[in-house]
Order: C-alpha cells, then structure tokens, then sequence
C-alpha cells in the first residue's frame, strides 16, 4: 500500500518544553500528518474515508490542550490519538515542528518525527504519556 493523504502546516500556540518561561508564554508548533491507508477503490462518500476535520480537531486538542516537556512525547501521544480514533489509518506519521526552540544558535527549525503502523501498536496501550492539561 503507497496511499497517503497529507495535512501539512497546522500552526498552533502552546506551552510545550522544559523551561518555565515555555510554559509561561508559549510558542508556535507546527504539525504535519501523513494518513496512510488505502484509498485506491472507495466511493465517492465520505463515510468511506479518512475524515480530515476529524484529525485537524483531534491534532488542535492533543496540542493546545496538553502540555508535555518534550516533543517526542507530544508526537507520539499524536500518533496514538489518530491510530485509535480512526479505524481506516493503517499507518500515521506524525512530524512535530518547533521552529523557535529556546537553543544557543541560529537554526531553521527543529522536529520530531514519527510513523507508527496499527500492527506495531496491537496489543500496546493506546493512551497518552507525560501530558498534563494546560490552564
């Protein structure tokens, strides 16, 4: 199977990282997902698809109503969450940007990326790890 739908470029606010002032005031993190599943002989219905509004809601809260220190964490709750909430994803890979990470240097940008498949997480928890809900 090589299908895969891409939603690239949702920017959220949020309190992500180590260091307090992170928690204090935030940033801008930015979530790319690649919903892979097989597509290749449905109907034109969307009860027989991948709901994109479905992930974009499910992505805006993992990432603006959790906080987590690190970015790994964040993506892999993101995977976890997507996988468990729709059925039809055979895989997802979750690519979770912080483009103003608080580092002694000049640098574009600075990510954590993550494909998990349905059968690598079968018989795994599916919950969520190191998140505490923002006030």
């Amino acid at each position: 199977m090589s299908s895969k739908v891409v939603l690239s470029g949702m920017e959220f606010h949020a309190r992500h990282g180590v260091y307090e002032e992170e928690a204090r005031f935030g940033s801008r993190f930015v979530v790319d997902t690649e919903l892979h599943w097989d597509f290749s002989s449905i109907s034109d219905q969307l009860e027989q698809a991948v709901n994109y509004e479905q992930i974009y809601v499910a992505v805006a809260e993992e990432v603006t109503g959790t906080r987590v220190q690190l970015i790994e964490v964040l993506a892999a709750n993101l995977a976890r969450r997507l996988l468990r909430e729709q059925p039809l994803l055979d895989a997802v890979t979750v690519r979770l940007h912080k483009p103003h990470a608080p580092l002694p240097g000049v640098l574009r940008d600075v990510y954590a990326e993550l494909t998990l498949t349905r059968a690598e997480t079968a018989g795994q928890r599916m919950g969520f790890v190191g998140r505490t809900e923002v006030e």
